[in-house]
């Protein structure tokens, strides 16, 4: 252990990062429990045990916000989930390196693109006067449609532009994961007479059978959690019955009426859920394939 000391400090940094920006913080969940006063302080402000989390449990907007919020991450687990798999293993076919590194590229720039900038780009394109959808819509002999105006179609849109973000970045993990796959498995099932189907499924997919658990076991425990910037820049009042959710929710608590305490025990109920979730979901894996977090 002596002998890797530089090494261990080299962490020190992280770790830094962490008690600072991750631990630290969690004390402030003691404000869920009080009736938060900004002057007197989280030391200095009563204490009303439950209360806050009863007036959210008793608020009809907060069903609104939780349903929206599970349902937009179900959908972008359903769809969304199996599209990075589908793209390691497509790339994983090619035989060019050069197409391939051009593929990886194109597919993962997306990733890096600010949710602003996305957004600032899909409006006007889908515009239903003058986005370049529409216009080839009409074209064809069709209606334009109000994509960011109507609740289904945004749901659509929503969807379809998390995944178009998120599949490269999200097939760099399986293309390591099939790097570790034994090339004499391959070879064996050529001998058997295996297609590249064949392969792909009996060779392939059980290789990397293991990651796919565990990310899906990850991706379940953030069900109750949906980032702020898409919802938020992509959402608006036409469709707010359907955008909103639970990180839009606690910023309007939290930030447009200063009520600190009860967006902190939105925030605190998000975390155990999903906590719940995370634990469930591995429990469940663990008993059905043998794979596990932990």
């Amino acid at each position: 252990m002596w002998r890797d000391r530089y090494l261990y400090v080299l962490l020190l940094p992280v770790i830094a990062f962490y008690l600072i920006f991750h631990y630290a913080p969690m004390y402030g969940v003691v404000i869920s429990f009080q009736d938060y006063n900004i002057f007197a302080g989280v030391f200095g402000s009563e204490w009303i045990g439950l209360d806050n989390f009863r007036d959210i449990f008793s608020n009809s907007d907060f069903y609104v916000v939780l349903r929206n919020t599970l349902v937009l991450n179900f959908l972008s687990l359903l769809f969304g989930f199996p599209g990075p798999i589908l793209l390691a293993l497509l790339l994983n076919e090619l035989t060019s390196v050069k197409f391939k590194r051009a593929i990886q590229t194109i597919v993962y720039l997306p990733h890096f693109i600010s949710w602003v900038v996305v957004a600032s780009l899909i409006i006007p394109m889908l515009s239903p006067r003058d986005g370049i959808i529409n216009e080839l819509i009409v074209l064809l002999g069709g209606q334009p449609i109000y994509f960011m105006g109507e609740s289904s179609w945004w749901i659509v849109v929503y969807v379809l532009s998390g995944i178009w973000k998120s599949i490269g970045w999200g097939a760099i993990i399986y293309l390591a994961a099939l790097t570790s796959i034994d090339p004499t498995l391959y070879e064996a099932a050529v001998i058997d007479g295996a297609g590249r189907w064949k392969q792909t499924l009996y060779v392939t997919l059980p290789g990397i059978l293991p990651t796919i658990v565990v990310l899906l076991i990850l991706n379940i425990g953030r069900l109750m959690s949906v980032g702020f910037d898409q919802p938020f820049l992509m959402g608006n009042g036409a469709v707010i019955q359907v955008s909103d959710v639970l990180s839009t929710y606690v910023y309007r608590l939290g930030l447009l009426n200063a009520d600190v305490a009860h967006s902190t025990a939105v925030g605190l109920f998000q975390a155990l859920v999903n906590f719940i979730m995370l634990i469930g979901a591995n429990s469940l894996s663990k008993r059905a394939t043998g794979e596990s977090i932990y």
